[in-house]
Order: C-alpha cells, then structure tokens, then sequence
C-alpha cells in the first residue's frame, strides 16, 4: 500500500517495562553460555491485559535482559507479532494446504505450529523438527503470527464461517501483481531482533507442515536494529522518510475498534491483516532533490517534521498556507491524501518491513517495502484509503505493488490451546 509515512508501527512508542516470567532450557543454554536461559515478559500490556516485548537496547541495568534474551509470550488474548514494534528481522510466507488435508489436518497442523512458536518464542528447542540453525541464541523477542487466507475455509468444509470480510481485494490503479507470490491459505509472520532466529523459525514450520501444506511464497525483510539509534527513535523507510509518526498507537481510546474485529465468533479480538508487496523505484526518487521529495510527502526529511511546522509529533495542519497563498501541505502530498481526516477516519496499524532482493533484469534495484497493515475490516480500511491514493497521491509514481495477500488473524492461544481452535473445533 502507498500509506507509508503515516502509520506504520514505531518502536519508540511501545511500552517496555519487564517483568520475570517462567524460563524454560533454552538454546543457548544449552551450549553453556551463562545468563542466557532468561525468558523475560513485559508486565500488562496496553492491549487487552497482554504482554509486550522486553527492552531492546541490549542494557542490563535494573534488570533489563540482553538483546538476545528479551522475549514475548506466544499465549494471550491476541497473537504476538500486532502491536510489538516491528523486530529487526522479519520472514513473511504463505502456504496451501495440500489435497486431503480437510478440517482434521488442518487442526493436527494448528495445534503443531502453535506449540512450536510457544517454544520458540521462550528460547527452547523445537523438538523433533529442530535444526540446531539457532542454537546458539536466546529468543530475541521471537514473535510468530498466524492467519487464514478465503481458500481456506473452502478446502477444509467451513465455507460458512467464512466472513465476508474476506472477500477479494480490488483491483487498484497500476497494481501490476504477481499472483504467485500472493494470496495463500496459511499465512505466517515471523519477526526476531536476529536474523538466524528468524530463519530458523521459518525453516522448522515448513518442515512441521510436510505432508499437510507446502511453501506457496517467501519473503525476507529487516527494520532498525535496536540500540542502532542514539535514542528510540521512529524508524526511517529506503527512501530515507521517517515511517510511522501517526500510527494508531494501543492507548488511543479507538484503538480496539480501528484494530480488532468483533465477530464472527471465532474470530472475535482477532483482526484482519493485508500484505503488499511495495517496490519502489528508488532511482527515481533519489534523482529529486530534497525539497521535491519533502512536498511529495508533505514532512521534512532530516526530522519527519510536517511542512506546516513544528517537530515529527506536532498534529498536521492541513489548513496552513504560506505566505505565497499555497498549501504548506500540497493537494497531493501522501500525508494529506493518507490522513485519516481525509478518509472518513479510515485507519490501520501498519507493521513494515524493508527488502532488498537484488537486481531486476533491467539493472534496478529490487527493494521497497513489505507492507503489512492490521484492521477491524478491510472495507473500512485498507480498501478506501488505497482507493483514494490511487487517486491522488503524488507517491505513488514511484511505487509499484507487486504482490498482494488479504487474511484473517484468530485472536491468540491461551495456555494449552491453539491459534484457530474456535474455528476448527467449533
């Protein structure tokens, strides 16, 4: 999706406060590395009573974990991976259930994968389907989230408990979307604050699903490293912009609304999540000088601050003119054509990741964004906001939207049980 500088998930605004919680053998304990086995919680969360990551600095002090160490319950009210800052790394992939595996497949794989990310997300080992790939490391704030693509409900007999939220996306103005790397039945996000732990993660689902579902599309991607910044601070996308000064944040008053759904009865406290595949055309918009890029988004570059003034927090004011008479923000600048003010306050919590995969045939960079973006409903989300951008905002000319995905997210697991179960015991 073009919205990129308004919403998108900050680290610098998630609560990080710790709090013991229960610790298992890790894996890095397992090598001996002393100190390392400490699975830490945060205390309640801003969202439903449930827990947030750790501190990320890498600090000691007043108890902090390490990096390494700080890691994020897998059980509670919703699935970890929504409102956490986004990690350092992240693996995003889909797959199809393979013909026969129905209802009570789908289940045995559900109930797999859901202990294996409670493992995970502790630091333990994976089980009979561990590669020793991590063995070496804590949790690092491992986060695994799941969600239910529409075929789905087709291939398992449950077409009636299929909402209509579900339905299709629309086609958008220049889309140019390969089908291959989209959709799918299952879809999986895998974000760590280390590389190895999340490539791990990946690898053990994939190899638990064997027989039950395959691989359908991968993709990696990566953020801010914590401690990378003199203080936490907004995270800046590839073409250099401060993303996500105004994403919904867990103690706005509506965040439930705009973020959780309230039905149908499975998924209630779930959410629905649209990914995009975003590339941008870099060479492009690093031939305009600054100045143009600025107007492009209506916000200073060096400080993310908005054109009508003040600092990246100061509310835009969309009204401001300059002494010229124009708009400060101009008509088609992303900030105006994205704000919620301008889309009947439509909104959702954006959760990005950058990617770089290279070159394209034609010598340019293959890189830009893995959008993901958590809402209430799509109709009243993704699909009106990217409407009007398609529209009007002057950023789009230097992206393209290459894949595409539309899934619903079950709320979380409680001890002892599994993501879907509602669904799939229902």
């Amino acid at each position: 999706m073009n919205v990129m500088t308004e919403q998108t998930s900050e680290r610098s605004e998630a609560p990080e406060t710790a709090a013991p919680a229960a610790a298992g053998l890790t894996r890095r304990a397992l090598l001996g590395n002393a100190g390392a086995g400490l699975a830490v919680g945060a205390g309640a969360g801003a969202v439903g009573g449930w827990a947030v990551a750790a501190p990320r600095d890498g600090s000691r002090s007043n108890g902090a974990p390490a990096l390494g160490q700080a890691s994020v319950p897998f059980h509670g009210a919703h699935q970890a991976g929504i409102v956490q800052p986004a990690q350092a790394r992240a693996q995003l992939a889909a797959f199809d259930l393979t013909p026969g595996t129905g209802r009570d497949g789908l289940r045995r794989l559900m109930k797999g994968w859901s202990e294996t990310a409670a493992l995970l997300a502790r630091g333990e080992q994976a089980g009979a389907h561990e590669n020793q790939i991590a063995l070496d490391a804590g949790p690092c704030t491992l986060t695994v989230t799941f969600g239910f693509g529409a075929p789905l409900f087709d291939k398992t007999g449950l077409a009636s408990q299929r909402p209509p939220q579900l339905a299709p996306l629309p086609d958008f103005p220049e889309d140019t979307i390969d089908r291959s790397r989209s959709d799918g039945d299952l879809w999986v996000q895998i974000g760590a604050d280390d590389a190895l732990v999340a490539f791990h993660a990946l690898r053990v689902l994939q190899q638990q699903a064997s027989g039950l579902a395959t691989l359908r599309w991968q993709m990696s991607g990566f953020s801010r490293t914590p401690g990378a910044t003199d203080r936490p601070r907004t995270p800046r996308n590839l073409m250099g912009q401060v993303d996500g000064t105004n994403n919904p944040r867990p103690a706005d008053p509506d965040f439930a609304a705009k973020v959780f759904a309230d039905g149908p009865g499975w998924l209630a406290g779930g959410s629905y999540v649209v990914f995009r595949r975003i590339r941008m055309l870099l060479d492009n918009w690093e031939n305009l000088p600054t100045d143009r890029q600025e107007r492009v988004i209506g916000r200073r570059k060096v400080d993310g601050a908005p054109l009508s003034g003040g600092t990246e927090s100061t509310p835009v004011d969309l009204a401001k003119q300059n002494g010229d008479g124009l708009l400060a923000i101009p008509v088609d600048a992303h900030i105006r054509v994205a704000a919620p003010a301008s889309n009947g306050g439509a909104a959702m919590l954006r959760r990005g990741f950058s990617f770089q995969d290279g070159l394209l045939p034609d010598g340019s960079l293959d890189a830009g964004l893995l959008f993901i973006a958590f809402q209430a409903d799509p109709a009243h989300g993704f699909i009106p906001v990217q409407r009007r951008l398609a529209r009007g905002d002057s950023l789009s000319r230097f992206l393209r939207h290459e894949a595409s995905g539309l899934y619903a997210v079950p709320p979380g697991a409680p001890q002892g049980g599994y993501v879907g179960q509602a669904l799939l015991e229902g």
